[in-house]
């Protein structure tokens, strides 16, 4: 009984520190949100896990808007308030 009792205790010091690693990689509920000024503009963006998922732009005098991603890369970001927006995107030089 007593070698159990042991061998219990051990394993409990020995699976302690990986229920704690565990616990640190665990996902995040609430976003990080990071909070700047651009010239008159306050510029919020939310992230989870390390992911810029959304930005809240706040211009002065004006209302405020949010970009959100219009797919998976990494810069291409629309605004919510006007999804069908075109953005011109024209080819000027092409190297070959």
């Amino acid at each position: 009984m007593r070698t159990l009792n042991r061998f219990l205790l051990l394993s409990l010091f020995a699976i302690a520190p990986m229920a704690v690693m565990a616990a640190d990689d665990a996902p995040t509920p609430e976003p990080d949100v990071t909070i700047r000024t651009e010239g008159d503009n306050v510029i919020q963006e939310y992230r989870q896990n390390g992911f810029l998922y959304a930005i809240k732009v706040t211009p002065k005098g004006a209302p405020p808007y949010f970009l959100v991603r219009a797919d998976g890369s990494d810069a291409n970001f629309i605004r919510s308030d006007q999804p069908d927006m075109l953005i011109p995107s024209w080819k000027i030089f092409e190297w070959k």
